[in-house]
């Protein structure tokens, strides 16, 4: 592989963690759901330390040529996302057919996009270094891909409820 791609994957990383972080940023300013605004800042704060991980590597990669492991060993392990919890009242607050709604649609289109990216690149690389820095990032993003998918199916199965769409 050489350096040009991987610095390139490097750099497309951070701009799809860049844009991440502006989403969830986004809707927990506008979401009037205090539980929503709370995932939502954990998430964008998740994909601001993508972003410092993956610069940190971009930097090290131009000087060395190398990725930095101790950088990985250092990296946290993605739980804030995982103790999320999703309650009743939260779904029962958020509008099915909503801007909340909407926004945790397009996360998960955002969250599968990074996971195929990150994924694919684990795959295609010959360095381990490499292999495990992509495989912990799509990892993470499968964290946030399960609690977005997690809501999406708890609203609408309230959706469902709400317009009498059940067949009983």
């Amino acid at each position: 592989m050489n350096k040009q791609s991987v610095t390139d994957i490097l750099k497309q990383s951070i701009i799809m963690e860049h844009r991440g972080k502006a989403l969830y940023e986004q809707v927990a300013a506008q979401t009037g759901n205090d539980d929503v605004r709370k995932i939502f800042n954990v998430m964008a704060e998740e994909e601001q330390t993508h972003i410092d991980f993956l610069q940190k590597q971009l930097a090290h990669y131009n000087k060395q040529g190398s990725f930095d492991n101790n950088e990985l060993e250092k990296a946290p392990d993605g739980e804030a996302i995982a103790n999320t919890i999703l309650d009743e009242k939260m779904v029962k607050d958020i509008s099915g057919s909503g801007f909340e709604a909407a926004a945790i649609s397009a996360a998960i289109d955002m969250e599968n996009k990074s996971v195929e990216v990150y994924a694919n690149r684990a795959a295609e690389t010959d360095d381990p270094n490499e292999k495990e820095l992509f495989e912990w990032l799509a990892n993470w993003e499968k964290g946030h891909h399960k609690l977005l998918i997690d809501m999406n199916e708890q609203l609408t199965e309230k959706i469902w409820y709400d317009n009498n769409f059940w067949p009983f």
